[in-house]
């Protein structure tokens, strides 16, 4: 009976122990929350109250786990843009600050993935296998940190590698009125990435879903997406995801050029992502300029592009090659957003509607683009075949206009147009079907060595396929030869002419019988 009149005791000794390790290992430190309100909502950016430590760019979270960016930071308040579906949201709920920026989920996990800029999967694959997440805002590489381009980009576009050529680490702007083919350049140059050992990131900015389908379904049934990570914003986005699209991409861009690797980027189109600045900017209450853009329009731009180079031997060598879509109006490549593109990038490739209603395809207007860098990077065999190509073409479609008027014209005369007639039959180039070096320098050389002159223009197609099959049987030691940058000597051009010759034989014994 004494026993159990202390069990009791024993009880209540054994929960004061526990209490008092209880107070002991009490954690007294604080977690503050800054908790603001929405004071108005508008299309795709809120103004929000009584947060008034948040940062420029801070992510801030709404209720139904809907995110947006503080972009205006002012005293009485702050102008949010939203990145998610808002319609549930509404004046005086609840706003909390997250203490960190956008950012995005990156790592090899990504390669073969459809996802939009905040790195959620759009693909019904599953969640993605990120390694870490990096910002989408962030600092271009140094200059010390850069190195001059010095490799070729292959794109297996004949007018490009020819006579525009891109080097890895340029930033090549395409441009061109509407439906001229600029996102079918891009497509091109990606597939021919599947054995140069290229990383693609193809980043659609406000794109209809029609079209992204379109792309997508391309892209498999080549199977570049088996290298290609697909950032993809579409036209009925929030504008605020539309804006943060190419940084997101770019940023998972440079995770692979930090590791040394190449990549290239294509953002599809910078003209929907200005138009989704300007937007936002006015519904924020900034003052608007030119257009009605804002006035730092130009270095909404510039911070982006400048992210693509080509990193030094110290970091890597990786690089990141960039090609950046705009479309013309009317044609006038003077107007606002080009003329700003066209002065950051290294070079431009003009798609002209006239030569595209000419069926002339791709329809590249040689004289008005040009690659700043990319000469630099060409293969010698480019080089040494191409010099006077463009040049002559310029020539030839000078004579052509003057052609038209009726005129008589001489002997030499009648042969240049004759001989531009199939330089420019030689340019054209179906779609989705890039060649190989040794194709293209195979058609260049028997270009420069007027052997298609004598070849009626109906069956250039037909004698440049022989050309192409030809190819084939060149000696290996000069295949690596016309991979080199440096290497191409005399005789490498007699063997490609003489094999060019025999190929071309039947075309000049039918020329000949007619």
């Amino acid at each position: 009976m004494p026993m159990a009149s202390n069990q009791p005791e024993a009880i209540i000794g054994r929960a004061i122990s526990e209490i008092e390790n209880a107070r002991l290992s009490f954690d007294f430190n604080l977690h503050t929350q800054e908790v603001g309100v929405i004071t108005s909502l508008a299309t795709g950016v809120a103004q929000v109250t009584g947060l008034p430590h948040v940062g420029f760019e801070e992510v801030v979270r709404f209720p139904g786990d809907v995110f947006g960016i503080a972009f205006n930071v002012d005293e009485d308040g702050i102008g949010v843009v939203l990145l998610g579906d808002y319609a549930h949201l509404h004046a005086g709920d609840p706003v909390e600050r997250c203490g960190y920026v956008v950012s995005v989920p990156v790592g090899d996990g990504l390669i073969g993935r459809i996802i939009n800029p905040l790195g959620q999967p759009l693909d019904d694959l599953g969640q993605i296998v990120a390694e870490k997440q990096l910002p989408v805002e962030r600092m271009s590489p140094e200059i010390m940190d850069r190195a001059a381009v010095s490799r070729p980009l292959k794109t297996g576009i004949k007018v490009i590698d020819a006579m525009i050529p891109i080097g890895l680490g340029q930033r090549e702007l395409v441009l061109g009125d509407r439906q001229t083919g600029k996102t079918t350049i891009a497509l091109d140059t990606i597939i021919n990435q599947r054995d140069n050992n290229v990383i693609c990131i193809y980043c659609a900015i406000g794109q209809r879903a029609s079209g992204m389908a379109k792309v997508i379904n391309t892209l498999k049934k080549h199977d570049a997406l088996a290298y290609c990570v697909v950032v993809v914003t579409e036209g009925n986005d929030p504008p605020g995801l539309t804006y943060i699209a190419p940084y997101a991409a770019t940023s998972i861009a440079e995770f692979y050029m930090q590791q040394g690797r190449d990549v290239l980027i294509v953002y599809d189109d910078l003209t929907h992502h200005a138009r989704a600045y300007r937007e936002l900017s006015l519904l924020l209450r900034r003052p608007p300029g030119r257009e009605a853009f804002p006035g730092d329009i130009f270095y909404i731009h510039s911070r982006l592009l400048e992210r693509s180079t080509q990193l030094n031997k110290t970091l890597g060598g990786g690089s990141l090659t960039a090609l950046p879509i705009i479309e013309t109006e009317a044609e006038d490549i003077s107007a606002y957003i080009p003329t700003n593109l066209i002065s950051i990038t290294d070079g431009q490739i003009y798609l002209s509607p006239s030569l595209f209603e000419l069926a002339i395809l791709p329809a590249v207007d040689v004289t008005k683009s040009v690659s700043r860098v990319g000469g630099k990077a060409q293969h010698a065999a480019y080089r040494a075949v191409a010099g006077d190509l463009k040049l002559a073409y310029a020539q030839f479609e000078e004579l052509e206009s003057f052609a038209r008027f009726g005129a008589r014209l001489d002997s030499h005369t009648l042969t240049v147009i004759e001989h531009g007639r199939r330089i420019r039959a030689c340019l054209k180039q179906h779609e989705l079907s890039p060649l190989s070096t040794a194709s293209q320098i195979m058609v260049l050389v028997a270009l420069t060595a007027n052997l298609f002159d004598d070849v009626p223009l109906d069956k250039m197609l037909k004698a440049q396929q022989m050309l192409e099959i030809a190819s084939k049987n060149l000696p290996n030691d000069l295949f690596l030869r016309l991979d080199s940058v440096d290497n191409w000597e005399s005789a490498d051009r007699d063997t490609i002419i003489t094999t060019a010759r025999k190929a071309l034989a039947e075309f000049n014994v039918e020329s000949t019988n007619a």
